[in-house]
């Protein structure tokens, strides 16, 4: 644990500490360096050897958890999931070992700034956005609930790309995040695996056999995932593609050697690179390759543990499957993993002969579906014709398993091929398609949504056939977010306001923040809670000008917009309201405003148009604005670059204000909004995804709720939406889109917006116009309440208090007790220097 500074015991482990660390520094710098350097180890030198002291802590827990695992052989946890967007680990780390203050002491004796040895780290980018976060957020909660749970995905080459700003354009950079090597892995070469792909089906006497595929090895890297204070350790394993040896070298007995070496690179192509698509699906043949290329080893993975287990029958041509459901459970993060359906299938009836019928109740038993999309273009339809050449016996599985599914709901309704047709797995058409979501469906015992309203909507509208026929399957799991990363490591300040309050306890249990209600108005806490949040934003601001050379004013409103840019998000609503404050400074300089510093940052998919437009518009707004004398600290428009956890971490402890303005029906869930309320901002936001949920724990009027909610937007839909009528009826939205239109924001280039204005008039899908009174109305009110700091922080506390449903910890519990079958134990596991019970 974290010992008080002048306690022996912390001494005595600074000292260790200190001495271990020296160690390796001179390790480090006899090995590491060139040799016309050799007496200068430089930070990331440093770096290294403290994640390796810090990995030296983890490692005895690591190795207890799995043989406490593997000895006590508890219903396993797999969380399937083509992202894991864990950013850095160290601080991470030292923060769930109880180590942070040792490790402090240790390196500030040596001369050295723990922060910047921290910066050093790159941000394991492994994911596009809140999928990939919420997965990282469910490992560090499933470790600190005690769940023998493990997470399975691809170990990315290059992960998300960074992002430049390049003449106000988002320019991609690839992501060599493993260039220095990568302290927190372990590679495990004993457990790989091979995956097979191509080939065909032979239908044997003996049963159906897919033979002359080619193979791709799968190499397993491991990383502990460590719980807080609870000496748990569990593992998440990303494989990594490997050619065998021999191959194409039997192709290549012509002579050609070299070129079949080379040629190796194809199939380790399939780890190479995460697509950076968010809430889109782009049908190319390398990503379904991922996709099974993750199932097939994680699987192979599964049942060998499932078979060697110490109370399982050791005996490696074990065929009792019956009680695999009461010993696994798989979740699949999206319909990405969907292909864990047909494989196991596979598995149970081609290779360990299970009758089909059986393998369906255990498979079905065994498997459960998180849906995070509602918006048509993510959703998974793949041409039957790429898995006919690619996975030819899964093809033949999918087209069994619909045929016994459209029979049983033609036995239900007779007549109504209609309705076969909408629940049907293939999808006819000239492309035939396979609809993953209704494979997922029906291949699951449990399908939810993320939050409240999504869930509603996944029933009642997405999912509807499917619930009449099984509304049993239907549930909802409210995202969260994990409280160690996102208040105690990123916001030490305010975590230790509330501790010096309510204790500890809110850290493992955040409804204790409800405790926080008896402060509200408390001068002292009022005060504090004000000061924490501005030290936050003084530092945030040198660090801003450090990185930006923008000099801004920290007394001003931080209002922040981070997340991937789409058009559902409506930066371009964001975008209005500054032209628009904009505007109204300049038509009247000598009236007094509320000072802001819009924040906007998100990276756009590379091959998202409209993405990139809005980037160049938001850069476009900051050149004129940041740069008129009129205006001066009053407004500045920000576009933050390379937004990623790291970034993340430093902007939303920072924030004020946090826009969560989505067209309502459209954001699943949102748990940047979730982040933002615990970390002491105010929300603007539409009743969209958790934000109704936000609005119903903290209270509407502690939040800016405006704008359509679900039904008028609906009722908008079956009127026909014409964004004309706003642009003649609202003069300053009319002013906003002619200066677009215009080139006001682009003198260079008059035309540069065209497409922007184009979309916004005719085929805007996310209705901008209809929320934009709406939306400045309530900024408005936004402004009102800022001046009174005393009543504005008010409010912020009782965000804080209220903000307790959204540790990722109470969603993990949900899904332990309603779809896994699993209890979390708050019990601690001995640690390394104690005997075990």
């Amino acid at each position: 644990t974290d010992l008080p500074l002048g306690d022996k015991t912390h001494q005595t482990c600074t000292r260790g500490l200190c001495i271990f660390l020296h160690w390796l520094f001179k390790w480090n710098k006899d090995f590491q360096i060139l040799p016309h350097d050799r007496n200068v180890a430089t930070p990331r030198d440093y770096y290294f050897a403290l994640a390796h002291a810090v990995r030296d802590h983890l490692v005895g827990r690591w190795i207890r958890t799995q043989q406490h695992y593997y000895e006590k052989d508890p219903k396993r946890i797999y969380y399937l999931s083509l992202e894991f967007y864990m950013g850095r680990t160290l601080q991470n780390t030292m923060v769930n070992l109880g180590l942070q203050n040792a490790c402090d002491e240790a390196i500030y004796q040596l001369g050295l700034d723990l922060e910047e040895l921290e910066e050093i780290e790159e941000d394991a980018g492994l994911g596009n956005g809140g999928l990939g976060r919420l997965a990282a957020c469910f490992l560090d909660s499933m470790a600190t609930l005690g769940l023998a749970a493990y997470g399975y995905g691809i170990r990315y080459e290059f992960g998300i790309f960074n992002q430049k700003i390049v003449d106000g354009w988002q320019v991609e950079e690839a992501d060599d995040w493993l260039r220095y090597g990568n302290p927190w892995e372990k590679a495990r070469p004993e457990y790989m695996l091979p995956v097979h792909f191509y080939g065909r089906v032979d239908h044997t006497p003996e049963g159906v056999k897919w033979i002359d595929t080619q193979v791709v090895l799968a190499m397993p890297y491991d990383t502990p995932v460590p719980g807080y204070k609870n000496n748990t350790v569990n593992t998440m394993r990303l494989w990594s593609a490997k050619a065998p040896n021999d191959f194409n070298l039997q192709e290549f007995n012509v002579g050609d050697y070299i070129e079949a070496v080379l040629d190796r690179n194809l199939a380790e192509n399939i780890s190479r690179v995460l697509y950076p698509n968010d809430n889109f699906f782009e049908g190319k043949e390398l990503r379904l390759k991922q996709e099974y290329f993750v199932v097939a080893a994680t699987l192979q993975d599964i049942i060998r543990r499932f078979k060697s287990s110490k109370f399982g029958c050791r005996d490696p041509v074990r065929t009792c499957f019956e009680t695999f459901p009461d010993k696994v459970a798989i979740q699949l993060n999206d319909t990405h993993p969907a292909l864990a359906i047909p494989e196991l299938m596979r598995i149970l009836v081609d290779v360990e002969k299970v009758d089909w019928d059986k393998a369906w109740e255990i498979t079905k038993r065994t498997c459960a579906y998180t849906n995070h999309t509602v918006l048509p273009e993510a959703l998974e339809r793949w041409p039957v014709s790429m898995f006919e050449k690619l996975l030819p016996r899964h093809l033949d599985i999918i087209y069994a398993l619909n045929q016994r599914h459209l029979d049983h709901v033609a036995a239900l309704y007779p007549g109504d091929i209609d309705r076969l047709r909408r629940m049907s797995v293939i999808e006819e058409g000239d492309c035939k398609r396979i609809n993953m979501a209704h494979l997922c469906v029906i291949g699951s015992h449990a399908v939810n949504g993320v939050a409240r309203i999504h869930s509603d909507i996944v029933k009642n509208s997405v999912f509807k056939d499917f619930r009449d026929l099984e509304p049993e399957k239907f549930q909802n799991k409210t995202n969260g977010i994990t409280p160690r990363r996102w208040l105690l490591l990123c916001n030490p300040g305010l975590a230790d306001v509330i501790a010096e309050k309510i204790g500890e306890g809110f850290i493992t249990d955040l409804s204790q923040l409800k405790k926080l209600l008896n402060f509200v108005n408390n001068e002292t806490f009022i005060r504090d809670v004000a000061k924490v949040k501005q030290e936050n934003k003084l530092k945030f601001s040198a660090y801003l000008e450090e990185q930006y050379k923008v000099k801004i004013n920290p007394s001003s409103m931080f209002d922040v917009q981070v997340k991937r840019i789409h058009e559902y998000k409506r930066q371009l609503l964001n975008c209005l309201h500054a032209i628009t404050l904009y505007n109204r400074i300049r038509s009247d300089p000598s009236k007094s405003f509320v000072p802001r510093t819009i924040m906007i940052g998100g990276k756009a998919a590379p091959g998202y148009h409209m993405a990139k437009m809005i980037i160049k518009l938001i850069t476009s707004i900051g050149e004129v604005v940041n740069s008129d004398p009129y205006v001066g600290d009053r407004l500045k428009v920000i576009f933050l670059e390379n937004y990623r956890v790291s970034l993340a971490e430093k902007a939303i402890p920072a924030a004020d204000l946090s826009q969560q303005i989505s067209t309502a029906g459209t954001e699943a869930s949102g748990t940047g909004n979730m982040k933002f309320m615990l970390n002491g901002a105010l929300t603007i936001g539409t009743m969209d995804g958790a934000n109704v949920e936000m609005a119903e724990e903290a209270g509407e009027e502690n939040l800016f709720i405006f704008g359509m909610r679900v039904e008028d937007v609906e009722a908008l839909d079956r009127r026909g939406y014409n964004a004309q009528e706003y642009y003649d009826r609202l003069p300053e939205l009319r002013q906003a889109i002619d200066q677009i239109s215009s080139g006001f924001f682009s003198p260079r280039d008059p035309g540069c917006f065209r497409d922007i204005v184009n979309m916004l008039m005719y085929h805007d899908r996310f209705k901008v116009f209809a929320d934009y009174e709406a939306y400045i109305k309530c900024q408005g009110q936004v402004d009102q309440l800022f001046v009174d700091p005393r009543e504005w922080t008010k409010k912020v506390i009782r965000n804080i208090a209220c903000s307790g449903k959204f540790s990722s910890d109470r969603t993990i519990t949900e899904y332990a007790r309603e779809i896994w079958g699993v209890e979390p134990s708050a019990t601690q596991m001995p640690p390394p220097n104690l005997p075990r019970e």
